[in-house]
């Protein structure tokens, strides 16, 4: 069997949680269109004949300003550390130079980088055409493939590219595991993508997802009960939403995933609570997760 650990970089919002929920045909990752979605590194395992390939989503790279920046700026480097191949993913309408620095970062690794210019049905032929010429000034690349993850183009090349440069290894996981989170995270993963998709402007970022329960009752039924934490009593207001309408729109919307997720029908208890500023507080980071220790 050929196998390996490979690590998805990029900036935030570039699709690199997109990717992995396509190739896995699970989703198992937060997606939005805002940036730094993804919080922890996230494992996700693709188990075929003759091959196991275990992906690691990042958070993406950027400036932390609170203490879970720096944990998310933590996982990434952490991540790229002992991989065997790296994607090193790239929105073509970003800033090309705001990428130089990861390119830095990972190509002196030693090991395959592949890179996937993502978005590619957005513009012309000749703005992609200048985004790599940029990009493979600064490095070289095993491998350039443009790909629309939202849409699923080219991430069968990705996966294929990616096969070719694995080495003869152990299988790391059960051939029926798909990831390495449990069903409660993968349950407030999707709780909060349903936040950040139906909130804008600052408030998404100021939330958290806390199971509190999470348990199978006696006529099948999963009953979750979800605490969305906020930093600001505002945003406490904005979240509930006129009569309730926000709150139930968010549960609606995670019910449904949780359920194609879990196969099982769902009963969803959504709660919001406040505690100000959690981003910065270790003990909430700790509670949450987000500050595993050394």
């Amino acid at each position: 069997m050929k196998s390996g650990f490979i690590t998805i970089v990029g900036r935030p919002n570039a699709g690199k949680s997109t990717l992995l929920n396509k190739i896995l045909g699970e989703k198992i990752a937060a997606v939005s269109n805002k940036p730094q979605t993804t919080r922890n590194s996230i494992i996700g395992i693709v188990t075929e004949d003759e091959y196991q390939m275990v992906f690691i989503d990042t958070p993406g790279i950027h400036n932390p300003k609170t203490k879970l920046g720096k944990f998310m700026i933590k996982e990434v480097d952490e991540s790229v550390k002992s991989v065997d191949i790296i994607v090193l993913m790239v929105d073509v309408n970003d800033k090309i130079e705001e990428n130089f620095k990861i390119v830095e970062n990972i190509k002196n690794q030693g090991v395959p980088v592949i890179l996937a210019i993502n978005k590619v049905d957005t513009v012309e032929k000749e703005k992609i055409l200048g985004v790599i010429a940029a990009l493979c000034d600064k490095a070289e690349f095993d491998e350039i493939i443009p790909i629309s993850a939202k849409h699923g183009d080219g991430t069968d090349i990705v996966v294929e590219e990616i096969k070719k440069r694995l080495q003869e290894g152990p299988m790391y996981f059960p051939d029926d595991m798909i990831t390495d989170q449990p069903e409660k995270q993968i349950a407030a993963e999707i709780i909060r993508e349903k936040a950040l998709w139906c909130l804008d402007k600052e408030v998404p970022h100021g939330i958290a997802v806390d199971i509190e329960a999470f348990k199978e009752q006696e006529n099948g039924v999963i009953k979750i009960t979800a605490a969305i934490y906020c930093e600001k009593k505002s945003h406490k207001g904005i979240v509930i939403g006129k009569n309730g309408a926000m709150l139930k729109k968010i549960g609606q919307l995670a019910r449904e995933d949780i359920e194609k997720f879990l196969d099982a029908k769902v009963y969803l208890d959504l709660w919001v609570k406040i505690k100000e500023d959690w981003r910065n507080s270790d003990f909430m980071l700790k509670n949450f997760g987000f500050n595993k220790q050394d």
